[in-house]
């Protein structure tokens, strides 16, 4: 696979990476999760070049991670870790439909606990990207920022990035310490980053990193109604997904379809080289637990969008229903 680097101080990487979150936490909690095919799909992303895997304390919560650690047992040092750190988990099963119940908690003391605790569940003495997962109101984010710098000083962490943040909380950061990513949802039916964020990551050499890079499988035609979604799944509670949203939807994975039929590609394929497309630090994380999606979304990495495929996807319109 190609590879690039995490904007212009972070490690080089596939231009196309792995997000981990789904083979523990979130999607098709009904369903016994495989931990011998997942341990495989990390394996073979690997094999295959995507060397960054993304994972975070809170999955779980906990258990992703040491998911991730088992797999890389061996396998340290081909692969970029980036983990994250800034939610807990207050109740397992508080949450609406009975998922987890989680908050931020940007707390210093609570990131230099959390920094020693992630690296036993991942087994090594460092991760290469510590992540703020998201930015806690009830504390400045210079007070946070200033603690994942101290995982950095102490060579707990070799680069620092945000997620689910505007411009100014990336400024406000900086003048702390700098900023190597931003991570953001980012997909061709979520596109909010374009306006701000994205070309201030550009004109600044930050990378950015879009998880649910797929419209959470939608993109890819794999949801035609709400019934098909899985019992337990975190798309049953967002707007996007429920029925009469989802099926005013359907147009936008059509689309993403005409372009993949026309150049001999997947839709997944499609959507994910619209994403690399849109500058040389865009580095994509789609998750999966199949080998065989694992596969297709590599391949991604040499798909070639034309100038016409591109203003094809550029004009799909805004999906109905907000993101959460």
């Amino acid at each position: 696979m190609r590879s690039t680097n995490l904007g212009i101080r972070g490690p080089e990487v596939g231009v196309i990476g792995l997000g981990a979150m789904g083979m523990s936490f979130a999607y098709d909690m009904a369903s016994p999760r495989d931990e011998a095919t997942s341990i495989s799909v990390i394996h073979q992303a690997l094999d295959l070049g995507m060397t960054l895997i993304d994972t975070a304390d809170v999955y779980g919560p906990y258990t992703n991670e040491e998911l991730v650690g088992r797999a890389l047992a061996g396998r340290r040092d081909r692969a970029v870790i980036a983990t994250k750190v800034g939610m807990e988990s207050i109740d397992p099963t508080g949450g609406p439909g009975g998922s987890p119940l989680v908050r931020p908690n940007g707390r210093p003391e609570h990131v230099r606990a959390s920094i020693d605790a992630s690296l036993r569940r991942l087994g090594t003495d460092h991760v290469d990207l510590y992540q703020l997962h998201r930015v806690d109101p009830q504390v400045p984010i210079e007070e946070t920022w200033g603690a994942l710098a101290e995982a950095v000083a102490a060579g707990k962490a070799r680069h620092l990035g945000l997620s689910e943040v505007s411009v100014e909380q990336i400024q406000r950061a900086q003048a702390v310490h700098p900023v190597t990513t931003v991570q953001s949802e980012f997909s061709l039916w979520t596109r909010d980053v374009q306006a701000e964020v994205l070309p201030y990551c550009r004109e600044h050499g930050i990378g950015l990193l879009p998880y649910s890079p797929l419209g959470r499988g939608f993109l890819v035609g794999r949801f035609a109604s709400f019934d098909e979604l899985p019992q337990n799944d975190q798309r049953r509670r967002l707007p996007r997904f429920q029925q009469d949203n989802l099926r005013a939807n359907l147009d936008i994975a059509t689309k993403v379809r005409e372009v993949a039929d026309r150049i001999a590609a997947t839709p997944a394929q499609v959507a994910l080289a619209w994403l690399v497309a849109q500058g040389p630090h865009v580095v994509p994380i789609p998750g999966t637990k199949t080998p065989k999606y694992l596969a297709d979304n590599a391949r991604a990495a040499d798909v070639r969008l034309s100038p016409a495929d591109l203003a094809d996807l550029d004009a799909i319109p805004a999906p109905a229903g907000a993101r959460y």
